[in-house]
């Protein structure tokens, strides 16, 4: 037993050691073949580093030769643009070269041609010196033949030369005022015989009432309004006596002052179409209408100055030239009276070769200052000629207007024809009325002494004169006021006015609460 034991052990001892033997074979085995594939790494490695060597310095060889070509074409490039710069500059040295030769050239024959102007310059003094000797013997040979001297001989030259020279001119002179004489009050006629000949006017006779045509006499009763404070609140608003009486279908409005009638005629139409007339809605309309009427004096100036051909006008004229409309002088319609002026201008002017356009503009505006904002004192030919200056009008215009009643002296050729044609224009039959013009005057005249007190808010002249009413501020004139005022307006107008018949004067004075409701 323990001999099998022992046994067992060697057996397993011996086998250890075989196996030992064989894993120290197997380890030699793979350290060879470790080295022989270490040495074959390193033999492919060497090859492929000699490769991978070569390709670099055939890639770096490419490289250089490329770059070696782009640098040789870049110089190429260069020389060639050398060459090209070269060329034009041995072209520009070339073409300087010429030039100078040419301007050496004529440097020379600009020179020689001096030089030659020296000499003929020489030459010519010294003829001149001749000249002046052979003068001054020939003059002393003269003076000794004629006992004169050359100052002596000249005088006596001059004067016989202006004599006759007077005579001619006095013997043509006479002949052209004989020819004048003879002509010029024919012609004179001819011009204007064939300037009034070629413009037709209508006659415009100015009257101070207007005729409000009515559908029924029913609606007087509805202006008139209960107790009559619908027509008292429209002459108030107004200024127009408004006179409504037994005539069929129609009211009368009186007033001297057009531009007022006018209003009052607008207002009444614009009423009764509404329907609704109350002191309130009166007032109302008749604003509205003012506006309007302010509206249309700006358009009627505007179609004047187009229908005239007149341009360049200034806005404050075209609207005294509508202003016009609503005005008269010696009841002549004055906004006519100035169109056929400027009509009348314009056709004398063109058959006396002047300026047609300047004298049809001074035609238009030559009676300007009769439609003032504020009376004025000054005359209204002076007045009309210090508006146009302020509005830049021409100094012949101005003059033209300042002077067509002989109130400034006349400087341009254009003034007088204003003044013929002014006259021609007022001298028609019929054209003119100075009865009227004078009772307006008077009215006017009414109407400013009550605008001289103190809180006087409006005045209105109505009745033909016999009645001045006076609407004051109640916050300024009290009742008692407003009496003592009634008494005062009267006896100024006893003591500066002249007058027929007696002047009523009734101030009135009003109250109004007025609250809004919201």
């Amino acid at each position: 037993m323990e001999i099998n034991i022992i046994v067992g052990i060697i057996g397993i001892i011996a086998g250890f050691a075989t196996a030992k033997i064989i894993e120290k074979s197997n380890v030699s085995n793979l350290i060879k073949n470790a080295k022989k594939e270490a040495a074959n790494i390193l033999k492919d490695a060497k090859v492929d580093s000699e490769n991978l060597k070569k390709d670099k310095l055939l890639q770096a060889k490419e490289k250089f030769l490329e770059l070696k070509s782009e640098h040789e074409k870049e110089i190429l490039s260069k020389d060639k643009r050398i060459a090209e710069v070269e060329k034009r500059t041995r072209d520009k040295e070339s073409q300087v070269s010429n030039e100078l030769a040419r301007a050496k050239k004529s440097a020379d024959e600009f020179e020689a041609k001096i030089a030659d102007y020296d000499n003929r310059v020489e030459l010519l003094d010294k003829k001149q010196i001749e000249l002046e000797k052979l003068h001054k013997s020939q003059v002393q040979q003269l003076e000794v033949i004629s006992g004169l001297s050359a100052e002596e001989a000249k005088e006596q030259l001059v004067e016989s030369l202006k004599a006759e020279a007077k005579t001619e001119a006095m013997a043509h002179i006479q002949d052209t005022l004989e020819e004048a004489k003879l002509t010029a009050q024919q012609e004179a006629k001819k011009v204007i015989i064939t300037t009034i000949q070629r413009v037709g006017t209508e006659e415009a006779v100015e009257n101070c009432v207007s005729v409000f045509n009515i559908e029924s006499d029913d609606v007087k009763g509805r202006i008139i309004g209960r107790e009559g404070r619908n027509i008292r609140a429209l002459e108030a608003a107004t200024g127009v006596e408004i006179i409504v009486d037994d005539t069929p279908e129609a009211i009368i409005l009186s007033c001297f002052d057009p531009v007022r009638r006018e209003i009052a005629r607008l207002s009444l139409h614009k009423l009764v179409t509404d329907g609704r007339i109350h002191p309130a809605r009166i007032e109302e309309v008749v604003a509205k209408t003012t506006k309007q009427i302010d509206d249309e004096i700006i358009e009627v100036g505007k179609r004047t100055v187009i229908d005239l051909g007149i341009h360049g006008l200034h806005p404050e004229l075209i609207k005294v030239v509508g202003r016009m409309k609503y005005r008269s002088s010696y009841g002549q319609n004055l906004l006519q009276h100035s169109r056929e002026v400027a009509k009348l201008c314009g056709i004398m002017a063109a058959e006396l070769g002047l300026n047609v356009k300047l004298a049809k503009r001074a035609g238009l505006l030559h009676d300007i200052g009769k439609v003032p904002d504020a009376e004025s004192e000054l005359p209204h030919a002076i007045l009309g000629m210090q508006w146009a200056e302020k509005y830049g009008e021409k100094e012949e215009v101005c003059n033209a207007i300042g002077a067509h009643h002989d109130e400034i002296e006349m400087k341009y050729l254009i003034s007088p024809i204003i003044q013929v044609c002014d006259a021609i224009s007022g001298a028609r039959p019929g054209a003119r009325r100075q009865v009227l013009d004078s009772y307006i005057q008077r009215l006017k005249d009414l109407e400013a002494i009550a605008f001289g007190f103190n809180g006087v808010k409006s005045a209105y002249a109505i009745q033909a004169g016999r009645e001045l009413r006076v609407i004051v501020e109640s916050e300024k004139v009290s009742d008692d006021e407003a009496a003592k005022l009634s008494f005062e307006v009267s006896q100024k107008i006893q003591t500066e006015m002249t007058y027929p018949g007696q002047v009523k004067i009734t101030v009135i004075r009003e109250t109004r609460a007025v609250n809004i409701a919201k």
